[in-house]
């Protein structure tokens, strides 16, 4: 499936991610359709998307008139050559959206969600066609960051995999296939693991968040924006590389590994990392988060331009 055979993709769903996954299919050409009950939110809906079709360079008439909204979930599938849910992250509420969707789309119409971490067999228990239900996982903000991650169910297909990879690859996106079905996929798991010890960090009184914050944005995240971090162990390694690595450090990291911390999501603790939060950005995220998006567009085009992996 490419983007060819697409013609217009359903969007469940008008919050963050919906509206961001909708400018950047309308930038590649793409018509799209945004379901969403609550029709009060429309208009705020249609402004974040043309917001995110400037940042791209394409918030021209032509980008901008093939959006539409329903309120209508079913009336909207029957006409989807591809449907991306990004509603809430409840489990109970993707396997309503998903029941009207494999009632009401065309049995070859590919069924993703954005979902960050919920098991894909789960949402597609009882329907019709389970073959064609498969995780999309995008990064926030999906109009700028590329990477998709595709996980299949017990009952997806190989051809659904496949034309999910040629229909994202084919709109700009880099895919990987997560080779397990399990809870927070593979980023999402290695982003817990350091949210985890950052957590742990500030919990014990070793680090305040903005040093954490500092800690990985002026070190190791410089480098793993441009290499990940198998890659980036192994440039460290010398001429022997990861081997190397492993061999030498490999053992006083295990040491670490043992003394990790599990923290508890306690009251206190949430509001000594929110306080945190508050001290370093201030209270209006917005002006940082733009920044914040040009670089990333900055970022990409060097790393394109490095070839790098």
């Amino acid at each position: 499936m490419s983007t060819h055979n697409v013609g217009t993709v359903l969007i469940v769903g008008a919050g963050a991610i919906g509206t961001s996954w909708a400018a950047d299919l309308l930038a590649r050409g793409v018509s799209v359709v945004i379901a969403e009950p609550d029709e009060a939110v429309h208009a705020g809906a249609r402004v974040r998307v043309t917001d995110y079709l400037g940042e791209l360079g394409r918030d021209d008439a032509a980008s901008t008139e093939r959006l539409t909204f329903g309120t209508d979930l079913a009336e909207a599938a029957s006409t989807a050559d591809l449907v991306i849910e990004a509603g809430p992250e409840r489990l109970a509420v993707k396997r309503e959206i998903f029941d009207v969707l494999d009632r009401h789309t065309a049995p070859e119409v590919l069924l993703t969600t954005s979902s960050s971490g919920l098991l894909i067999s789960r949402i597609a228990e009882g329907l019709t066609h389970p073959d064609r239900v498969l995780v999309a996982h995008p990064f926030n903000p999906p109009h700028l960051v590329p990477l998709v991650e595709l996980v299949g169910g017990t009952h997806t297909s190989a051809t659904a995999l496949d034309q999910a990879e040629a229909f994202f690859g084919g709109i700009g996106k880099r895919t990987i296939r997560v080779g397990a079905e399990i809870p927070g996929h593979i980023v999402n798991r290695l982003q817990a693991a350091l949210w985890r010890e950052a957590y742990h960090l500030v919990d014990i009184g070793a680090a305040t968040v903005a040093d954490i914050d500092t800690a990985i944005a002026w070190g190791p995240g410089l480098r793993w924006s441009l290499l990940g971090p198998f890659a980036t162990q192994h440039i460290s390694g010398g001429g022997q590389g990861i081997r190397h690595v492993l061999e030498h450090l490999g053992p006083p990291m295990v040491e670490w590994w043992e003394d990790l911390g599990a923290p508890e999501l306690s009251p206190a603790l949430v509001d000594r990392i929110c306080a945190g939060v508050d001290d370093e950005l201030g209270l209006d995220d917005a002006p940082i988060r733009r920044r914040r998006d040009r670089a990333l567009l900055e970022l990409l085009s060097l790393k394109h331009a490095a070839d790098l992996p």
